[in-house]
């Protein structure tokens, strides 16, 4: 059992107090591998439980699958249909969600500590006897539908599915993990069934428990929980290289707003870089108004609302993305004005009082995440799936503060791609083709 000691100053309630974060790696007799907090003040666990793979293991010709099956965990399980699932549920006032990511997905639980052995044997129940019934299937199939018929008009998530469609092809990135609505109707029980077989397996289990229940009792606890599993899961997708060139591509669609979403290829999570790229992208896009994309395309020319750049290492690919929304009469200016930030930045570097401010606010901010038992379980179980150690919670503002200027001004130039940024850009500029 290893513990790592954290001590952490949270603002809460306009007041500041200080909290103690003990983290303890344990392994159940089973050999489920968790961290663990022991905090008895409240009478309420939270548990965040990840298995990485997600939508990506969508069989051919099966794309939704993995999300169709997560949404239909609450759907009936055991002998309970779904409205005597929710009622038993209910009746714990245990809170449980399930979600699907193109690289995991996710299952959160709450509940009052005195309701914990009947809590867990409910969403044990759901994890490893879902009945998958056909009319839970088609109701919660019509749900699917629905959003991606939503998806289809809204001119973000059109953007956003073109740009990942041309950068990835047919790769799992390159797809809607919803699926289409060719794939989704065409999904059978059959097919849920394999989904759940491949999605929830041992060897890719993460699992981060808080609250009031000792490092003792988790090893049991998760055992009862997840102790049926399957052992092993499919192959993980190939890693694949960013394939989209700069330029733009426009998609024509009536509406008084264009959108551009814009990007290229990124850097790793483990690349020694990354807290210096993290910074420089605060500087650049990530840090509200005191960025600089901000500062230009907003407050200077007042052509958007917002404009932001993030940072995205997936397990198989890594990006360097941002958006923005503009009149169709003013979106090639912020275009252009965006790409010449872009282009000053790599060249110029960003300056010595730039990198101070965000690094005071990136350090700031970030023990004011820890403030309740579901966001420290939920930082944990991330933590975990890259590979951190629990003395990152601890260490992680002096990687921001160790970064200098030289530092970030370096990987300005070998991170940012002005000649290689790609724009897609969905209403009816005017000024571009």
């Amino acid at each position: 059992m290893f513990r790592s000691f954290i001590a952490l100053t949270l603002a809460l309630f306009a007041t500041t107090a200080s909290a103690e974060i003990d983290i303890i790696e344990v392994t159940s007799p089973g050999g489920v591998n968790a961290w663990v907090v022991e905090e008895p003040s409240i009478p309420f666990i939270a548990v965040e439980i990840r298995f990485r793979g997600g939508t990506s293991l969508d069989l051919p010709g099966k794309r939704g699958a993995t999300n169709l099956m997560m949404g239909l965990l609450e759907e009936g399980s055991g002998d309970m249909n779904a409205q005597e699932f929710q009622t038993a549920r209910e009746a714990l006032a245990a809170s449980y969600g399930f979600s699907a990511y193109d690289d995991s997905i996710g299952v959160s639980a709450q509940f009052l500590t005195e309701n914990q052995d009947e809590a867990i044997a409910l969403l044990r129940q759901a994890l490893i006897e879902p009945t998958f019934d056909q009319d839970a299937l088609d109701r919660v199939r019509a749900q699917v539908l629905a959003n991606i018929a939503s998806e289809e008009k809204r001119p973000n998530s059109i953007a956003s599915k073109a740009f990942n469609s041309a950068a990835f092809g047919d790769h799992p990135y390159g797809t809607n993990s919803d699926g289409t609505v060719e794939s989704v109707n065409s999904l059978t029980q059959s097919d849920m069934h394999d989904a759940h077989q491949n999605a929830l397996t041992h060897d890719r289990l993460y699992v981060s428990v808080v609250g009031d229940i000792t490092a003792a009792e988790v090893g049991p606890m998760l055992d009862t929980l997840l102790g049926n599993l399957p052992a092993q899961g499919p192959k993980l997708p190939d890693d694949i290289a960013f394939g989209l060139d700069g330029g733009t591509t426009v998609i024509d669609y009536d509406t008084p707003q264009a959108v551009a979403f814009f990007g290229h290829s990124g850097m790793k999570r483990d690349d020694p870089d990354f807290f210096a790229a993290y910074v420089l992208n605060n500087v650049l896009g990530s840090g509200g108004f005191e960025s600089r994309l901000m500062n230009e395309v907003r407050e200077k020319r007042g052509l958007t609302y917002g404009i932001g750049t993030y940072l995205v290492p997936k397990f198989h690919a890594e990006m360097m993305l941002g958006s923005v929304a503009s009149s169709n009469a003013t979106i090639a200016e912020a275009i252009a004005v965006t790409r010449d930030v872009w282009a000053d930045t790599a060249t110029n570097g960003i300056t010595q009082a730039e990198l101070d401010r965000a690094k005071t606010y990136l350090t700031g901010e970030y023990p004011l995440r820890f403030d309740g038992n579901s966001e420290i379980a939920n930082i944990m179980v991330g933590m975990q799936m890259i590979d951190l150690s629990p003395e990152y919670v601890t260490n992680r503002n002096d990687y921001i503060e160790a970064v200098t200027l030289e530092d970030a001004n370096r990987v300005a130039r070998e991170l940012l791609q002005p000649d290689n940024l790609h724009f897609v850009v969905v209403g009816k500029p005017e000024g571009l083709n």
